[in-house]
């Protein structure tokens, strides 16, 4: 049926998530690694999908560059950390 055009929902390709901190020990803190809680990770296994997938950190800034007040960082997330989901970028 050429003509006819189905109507299906908007398939979202991406996945929130909250930035929980940095990478650290007891003493030092390593700021070029951000640890991330994925929506509906829960585990090591489900983390693994996400290795070598790319992440963005969007925030809000006061000032306009190239018209928009929105910013974004890019990273890529590298390893799990942890059994609980949580992933290194």
């Amino acid at each position: 049926i050429l003509g006819t055009m189905v109507k299906t929902e908007a398939v979202r390709l991406y996945a929130k998530g909250v930035m929980m901190g940095y990478r650290r020990s007891k003493v030092k803190q390593y700021s070029h690694t951000s640890l991330l809680q994925i929506e509906g990770v829960t585990s090591k296994q489900d983390a693994d999908f996400y290795l070598g997938k790319k992440v963005a950190y969007v925030y809000k800034a006061k000032t306009k560059k190239r018209g928009s007040m929105f910013r974004c960082m890019w990273g890529k997330v590298t390893q799990p950390h942890g059994q609980s989901g949580v992933v290194r970028a």
